[in-house]
């Protein structure tokens, strides 16, 4: 969300009352000076609320009450809507396509250089949505993404997201985004569908197609620092409105032969023994699988070789693992 944006809103909650939106927006602020190594004006800015007269209550232990929502039950269960995941793989570790790759490097780059951008007010791209059968990479991707600009994932648990009760999925959501405004981070939505879903499907309730609005609504409201990552197996599913938000579109296919071969390379490096001869039958007995698959071929072979401690060969595990 752009300053200008942010510095309204805050005056709009000001003049209104609402001072947990108040809160709320000016630790979005703090984020985003944080960010910017404005550390002095955002060390400011957290006093300002500590010494306010409604700062948050604490606990018999001097922790935080609340965050924004008003009782310690609450923000405890925000918190079961989502999970974060650490990250220790760079864009360089995933096998993409050079023009995927390409995406990501440039969105990451709109992220690093976001300053530069803001001064022609322009904001950097910051809703994608991948798309591929399953196994291809998707989760690795947005945990590479939040890897390289150094934020934290926090992964939507969307089974706890729906709620049985009327409103109360849309209250989840609201909740959960809530809490994603206050802080840089990539949000990782997968199965994005199963809430995402076509507003048009007669065999859906009138609950299910405001949940849908209510969902378009949160993304839309997330500032820019926030990386909206969704993620689907079934992109037919999802409704219009929602492509249209994402200002990125990627679909992860399964790794093709020179993928593989390239994972190949890297593998013989890793282990210091190469495949020579099996190459290309091992490249055959791997095409057509998808990276999570080829992956736990690699790590099963790896285990085998370390467990022989040095009985067996490369070749020795590659002949009996693929049954050349």
């Amino acid at each position: 969300m752009a300053r200008s944006d942010l510095v309204l809103k805050l005056a709009q909650a000001g003049l209104g009352g609402d001072k947990a939106s108040v809160r709320r927006i000016v630790e979005a602020i703090i984020s985003e000076e944080s960010t910017r190594q404005h550390h002095i004006y955002a060390q400011k800015l957290k006093d300002t609320l500590r010494s306010a007269r409604w700062a948050e209550p604490t606990d018999s232990n001097g922790n935080n009450a609340i965050f924004s929502y008003g009782s310690a039950s609450k923000i405890d269960s925000t918190k079961n809507l989502y999970s974060e995941v650490v990250s220790n793989r760079s864009i360089s570790d995933l096998y993409l396509e050079s023009e995927v790759r390409l995406i990501f490097e440039e969105l990451i780059e709109e992220h690093t250089r976001a300053d530069l951008l803001r001064s022609y007010a322009l904001e950097p791209r910051s809703k994608v949505l991948l798309t591929g059968p399953p196994g291809n990479g998707k989760t690795s991707l947005a945990g590479a993404l939040a890897y390289e600009l150094g934020l934290p994932m926090y992964v939507m648990r969307y089974e706890r997201i729906i709620g049985s009760y009327l409103g109360e999925t849309a209250t989840r959501l609201q909740a959960a985004f809530d809490f994603f405004r206050t802080r840089p981070c990539v949000i990782f939505f997968d199965e994005f569908d199963t809430i995402g879903k076509e507003r048009g499907d007669v065999h859906d309730t009138g609950e299910i197609k405001r949940i849908v609005s209510t969902l378009l609504l949160q993304v839309d409201d997330l500032p820019s620092y926030n990386v909206f990552v969704a993620a689907t197996n079934h992109p037919e599913l999802i409704d219009r409105a929602a492509w249209r938000r994402f200002q990125i579109h990627v679909n992860l296919t399964p790794p093709n032969r020179e993928q593989i071969l390239s994972w190949l390379k890297s593998f013989e490096v890793l282990i210091g023994e190469r495949f020579d001869e099996l190459t290309n039958d091992t490249v055959g007995k791997l095409d057509g699988l998808n990276f999570s698959d080829i992956e736990g071929v690699f790590l099963d072979i790896r285990r085998k070789i370390i467990l022989s401690e040095g009985q067996l060969s490369l070749k020795d595990v590659i002949r009996k693992k693929l049954s050349f």
